[in-house]
């Protein structure tokens, strides 16, 4: 069977599976009345729509809340090769996670490993050294196998005695490692005596000796592969079944230096991901400082990657550098031959993944286990470059190398870090221009924004290059939050001929170690669990269908109704003063007038900072609070003008001026100079979620007085900047909470039906399936919860209910429940 039909195959399983409930009713009756809102959904049965790739839905790994190591890669050592560094993070030493008993000193010198592995650990005689593993300690189960390795010398010989304990005591029989001449690696096993969370390995010795690459890994991992992956973490992504697999990065790929680990560049710590570092022996690997503010051992690298990706039926999809920074570093770099050799690699890589077992790197492949060649078909170039001309640039001489020795394979360029702007209009032009083959989009907005904008795909261009959603997920791993991504989810569906690849990011976040939220799986060295949102993904990944079935459905009654709300002025990482705030209605009433000549107290803190009055201005003088909103004036404002003299004192950033302000998580606001003073933007926030309505770069100088006005009318912003228009919007999209999408299975012809109900009455719906021959038993599964209920270790309040509907026929009912996704697979005759 090819991967192709593997893949269709595993993707029926969730409303196939022999293991589904049967019941008249989907859900409990609630014991009182429930307020009900009336749809229909059309189905058109005879018709086709756009048909559906295999790889539509896919995950994005990134080592990013330590999802490496201490998370997916199996080693239970930290810091097992003493590499950590202040490169890597302000508190870091070569000894960091380590005990000391005796003499033991970190050594870079020429007595070491190898040259790429920099620093090893001198311990003297009677010395020990304790690991500390991550999170509480190691982790160990009781009866299960652990294989300890370590790299050692000892010009006299030694003992090693290696021991694994926690505080109670042992947790297995000690082992004792005899030690003799030059570098060599030696090996013992453990039996786990009991089930601990906090086990410690001590290597003692009983000579001098010098040790490198101190290792436990358990016996099983995920499929049980050497140098694996904890099995719990891989499992439930293979349980997605994803149609592909994004990796190493994100940020890590465009950021730092473009140098490689080499005693010509003075082997520079803080590079981007470079897959050459990443392969090969694990002791002879580079390291290197993560962009998120911790060490990489890259022991998990690019072939441990291609295997994964393999291991799971999904397309490995590598992003390389294209020498154009991101992530707020932008700098293009000029360096003619540093840019060949990454093109270079780039053909290199190729060569690893596909190349014979004869050739350079396609024998590396095959040396390190894997003869056959892993099929790449895709493959990106940079991440979120903010510099469009630059990044198109080399993008396009990256494309022309590939394209020219591997005209079989796709070559993804991106539109920058936002969903909208000066950045993303001028990439996507620029992509459109060049005839780009596929664009990678990423955004992280607000529930609402995904509410909104069900429809983004619907208007582009069918000719034009195609979509790949690398990086979505709405603020929040709430149910609220999944439920606002399934409604999109609709829309990319519906959209198939246009978006051919989505993955939700990040994927992975260890709770004790995080830099980004939110996460679809989060684990500690214990255990792990899926979030609400991995609960859609998982129910959207592993019922896709092969083609969408084209459908229409009411939307819901409601009106918008006017910009309404008080003002506000804020700073972020910055001290500002403001002055002369006047706000006058539509028709010239003075609503407010404050020079502050007699004190502030017409207005209310609710952020955070320190505002003072002095010599007749308001100002905020702490320049490391962020978000530090006052607020005045009534909520039911409407149709105003909003005007203040704003002045930057010192700090990071510029101004945040605020108006529609109804609560302290509903509010517009005007940031000009945001994101350290690189763009300005109007933001929306929606019970806390944030998310963009408008952006243009600009930054804000210091000392100087800016005259800002902002007017409302009805649901209509203009914004004004020292007398010249600066921008306009009119929100105006609903935020509809009722999204369908009807799909295929070409198989076996079903209708998969998929309904978010995101709002909190019941959705009464009429289904019209047109002339189709149906069953009348259905098999449905469905998620439901209370909107702020979030997934954790211990309670899952999110999670699927497989049940049968009895009353299918060519035009039936169903009510779908709050706050619910609900899949209804429909058999045809």
């Amino acid at each position: 069977m090819s991967r192709t039909a593997r893949h269709r195959t595993r993707r029926r399983a969730v409303l196939t599976g022999a293991a589904l409930l049967t019941a008249a009713v989907l859900l409990p009756v609630p014991a009182h009345a429930e307020p009900v809102t009336d749809y229909t959904i059309t189905v058109d049965t005879g018709a086709h729509g756009a048909a559906i790739d295999d790889t539509m839905y896919g995950v994005f790994f990134e080592d990013i809340n330590r999802a490496a190591d201490g998370g997916l890669y199996a080693e239970l050592v930290q810091n097992r090769s003493f590499e950590y560094s202040t490169a890597d993070h302000a508190s870091y030493t070569p000894l960091t996670s380590w005990t000391v008993s005796g003499t033991a000193e970190a050594a870079d010198d020429a007595g070491r490993l190898n040259e790429r592995n920099r620093t090893y650990l001198f311990l003297g005689a009677g010395s020990s050294v304790t690991n500390a593993g991550y999170n509480t300690g190691i982790r160990v189960e009781q009866g299960k196998r652990y294989d300890f390795s370590v790299w050692a010398r000892a010009r006299a010989g030694a003992t090693l005695t290696v021991t694994l304990k926690d505080a109670a005591g042992a947790l297995a029989d000690s082992r004792k490692v005899a030690v003799r001449g030059g570098w060599t690696q030696y090996k013992a096993a453990f039996t786990a005596s009991r089930t601990s969370n906090r086990g410690r390995l001590t290597v003692a010795t009983s000579a001098d000796a010098a040790l490198d690459m101190v290792s436990l890994f358990p016996r099983e991992t995920y499929r049980n592969q050497p140098n694996g992956l904890r099995k719990d973490l891989a499992e439930k992504v293979a349980a997605l079944k994803p149609g592909f697999l994004r990796f190493p990065g994100g940020c890590l790929v465009n950021t730092g230096s473009m140098e490689d680990y080499s005693e010509a560049s003075g082997w520079q710590r803080e590079r981007a991901y470079q897959w050459k570092d990443t392969v090969g022996p694990v002791e002879e690997r580079a390291t290197n400082a993560n962009f998120w503010g911790y060490n990489q051992s890259y022991g998990l690298g690019y072939y441990e990657y291609f295997r994964f990706a393999e291991d799971v039926g999904a397309m490995p999809l590598p992003v390389v550098p294209a020498l154009v920074t991101g992530c707020g570093q932008n700098e293009a770099t000029d360096d003619e031959a540093l840019l060949e050799r990454h093109i270079q690699d780039t053909l290199d890589l190729i060569e690893f993944a596909n190349g014979p077992r004869t050739s350079k790197w396609g024998g590396l492949r095959a040396e390190m286990g894997h003869p056959r060649p892993f099929g790449l078909t895709h493959i990106a170039v940079g991440n979120e470059e903010n510099l469009p001309h630059e990044f198109l640039a080399r993008f396009q001489r990256f494309r022309a190398a590939v394209e020219a020795e591997h005209p079989g394979i796709t070559v993804i360029s991106n539109s920058g870090p936002d969903d909208t702007g000066t950045v993303f209009d001028t990439a996507w032009r620029l992509n459109r221009e060049g005839g780009v083959d596929m664009v990678d989009e990423h955004y992280y907005n607000s529930p609402q924004w995904f509410l909104r904008n069900n429809d983004r795909y619907d208007s582009y261009d069918r000719q034009g290059p195609k979509v790949f959603v690398g990086e979505y997920a709405s603020q929040g791993n709430a149910w609220k939050n999944a439920l606002a991504e399934a409604a999109y989810m609709t829309g990319l569906e519906r959209n198939a001929d246009v978006v051919k690849l989505a993955s939700y990011a990040p994927l992975l976040a260890n709770e004790d170690y995080v830099q980004w939220r939110p996460d679809m799986i989060w684990f500690n060295n214990r255990a792990s669990w899926g979030s609400a949102n991995y609960e859609v993904q998982k129910l959207f990944m592993n019922n896709v269908g092969d083609r969408v079935v084209p459908s229409r459905a009411s939307t819901t009654p409601g009106v918008s109704g006017p910009v309404t709300g008080a003002v506000g002025l804020s700073t972020w990482a910055t001290s500002a003063a403001y002055d002369d705030v006047e706000v006058t209605a539509a028709d010239g009433a003075t609503l407010l007038s404050d020079d502050f000549s007699a004190g502030a107290d017409r207005w209310r803190h609710v952020g955070g900072g320190s505002w003072t009055v002095q010599d007749g201005r308001y100002v905020q003088t702490d320049e490391t609070a962020e978000n530090t909103l006052v607020t005045a004036g009534d909520p039911e404002w409407r149709d105003y003008d909003l005007r203040v003299t704003a002045e930057k004192r010192s700090g990071k950033e510029g101004f945040l001026i605020a108006f529609g302000v109804k609560d302290t998580g509903n509010y517009y606001w005007w940031n000009l100079g945001g994101w350290n003073n690189t763009r300005s933007a109007v933001e929306q926030a929606v019970d806390g979620g944030k998310s963009t309505l408008l952006s243009r770069p600009g930054s804000i100088e210091t000392g100087r007085a800016y005259d800002i006005r902002v007017e409302v009318r009805g649901r209509q912003v203009t914004l004004y900047l020292d007398g010249e228009e600066w921008g306009s919007f009119t929100d105006d999209k609903p935020a509809e909470p009722f999204r369908q999408v009807v799909t295929e299975d070409a198989r076996t012809g079903d209708l998969l039906l998929k309904v978010v109900n995101a709002q909190p009455s019941e959705a009464r719906t009429s289904v019209g399936l047109g002339s189709a021959r149906v069953s009348s038993r259905a098999r449905v599964t469905t998620l439901a919860a209370d909107p702020d209920e979030v997934n954790t270790e211990t309670d899952t309040p999110v999670a699927p209910v497989t049940s049968t509907f009895p009353g299918v026929a060519d035009r039936f009912t169903y009510t779908f429940p709050p706050h619910s996704v609900t899949f209804m697979r429909i058999d045809r005759r």
